[in-house]
């Protein structure tokens, strides 16, 4: 992998300088905060056709054991989701959690027949490998990928931009997983993402990945898509970003993600607790919690941005919460955000105040996601 000072360069990133764009740090790699487009319209455009992002910053890692079931039961002493039931060329969401019931990191996992695939996010990946080795080998091999990018086509215009190159993508459903051969090259695609919008991740040989994306990028609905855009996706699709919204502090009930905790791996289910922090997640799932992740509407056209406090009044009082995630929402055209604030205060519809440069100014709770999911079911 090639580095310029200190960070590492992705296999796609002569072609994000030939695209003309904006190169920041992120997690240790130079990666694409936005081309000439412009963030406010990438991310209109992959609204309403379809966008191209480099997301081979992340870590891919295939287990692999005796058989699937081996590695499943194994992969469930770290996780507490249930992998054991997860049928064959499907993917799910995860997350590592630690002793305490907080979040290490989110994750994606993929039954592909003999083996476990997963997908960790980039300022966690060598973590992660360790965690997952430490606990899991010699009886799982745990090989990080090195030699594969990591794309991903999103919006509502992203099935027939890839059904051109292999027509098996259109019988695709959200969560499936499969082996396409796209502009040559095996891939392994998933139809999923992280923008709210219907479309694929796929991870292609390093040396395949450019012709993959150049074929896409000659589409008419398909425009290159940077870190700014992707992030004010996410944000309106009421998605957690990792080290913003989620922590190792955070327990997941907490975080909203009740719903990521199949119901075999709960209290009474037949595969219950067994992962790290299991007796705090299940006790914050049968006791509540004393503060939660609610979606956040400012009522003005200031964006209230991470770190911003949230309070009852608009005047005196302790803060009850703080903004996690926040900045404008094209779709929404209007400043969105997410934070955690007092559970007594998270019902939707409530208003309350976020204090931006030390004047109160009105916010209301909303429902997530801020904008409508739209997977292929």
């Amino acid at each position: 992998m090639a580095e310029t000072g200190d960070l590492n360069h992705t296999p796609l990133f002569d072609l994000h300088a030939e695209l003309g764009a904006k190169m920041v740090p992120f997690a240790g790699y130079s990666m694409p905060v936005q081309y000439p487009l412009g963030v406010m319209k990438e991310h209109l455009h992959c609204r309403a056709q379809a966008g191209l992002f480099d997301v081979s910053h992340m870590g891919q890692v295939i287990l692999r054991g005796e058989n699937y079931e081996a590695v499943a039961h194994a992969f469930e002493t770290l996780v507490p989701m249930d992998v054991a039931d997860l049928d064959q060329n499907k993917q799910r969401y995860g997350f590592f959690t630690n002793d305490d019931g907080g979040i290490e990191d989110d994750l994606m996992f993929a039954n592909r027949g003999d083996h476990l695939f997963v997908v960790v996010n980039a300022a966690c990946k060598e973590a992660d490998i360790a965690r997952m080795k430490a606990a899991l080998e010699p009886e799982v091999t745990v090989d990080e990928i090195t030699g594969r990018a990591l794309i991903a086509l999103q919006g509502p215009a992203a099935e027939a931009a890839l059904a051109r190159l292999n027509p098996v993508a259109e019988e695709m459903v959200f969560m499936d997983v499969a082996n396409l051969e796209l502009a040559g090259a095996e891939c392994w695609v998933s139809r999923s993402g992280y923008t709210g919008e219907d479309g694929f991740e796929i991870s292609v040989p390093h040396d395949a990945a450019e012709a993959l994306c150049r074929a896409l990028l000659e589409m008419e609905e398909v425009e290159p898509i940077g870190l700014g855009a992707r992030d004010s996706l996410r944000l309106e699709a009421g998605l957690c970003l990792y080290g913003n919204d989620i922590d190792a502090t955070t327990n997941p009930i907490e975080a909203g993600l009740i719903w990521a905790i199949q119901k075999v791996r709960r209290a009474g289910g037949e595969r219950e607790g067994g992962f790290p922090g299991a007796a705090h997640i299940l006790s914050a799932m049968a006791e509540g919690v004393a503060h939660k992740r609610v979606g956040l509407l400012p009522q003005g056209r200031a964006p209230m941005r991470a770190g911003t406090p949230i309070f009852a009044t608009d005047d005196g009082g302790e803060p009850i919460g703080t903004v996690t995630s926040g900045g404008f929402g094209p779709t929404v055209n209007g400043p969105v955000a997410m934070g955690y604030i007092g559970s007594s205060y998270a019902a939707v519809g409530t208003d309350l105040f976020g204090e931006v440069r030390g004047k109160r100014m009105p916010l209301k709770v909303a429902k997530l996601p801020l904008v409508p999911a739209n997977f292929k079911r």
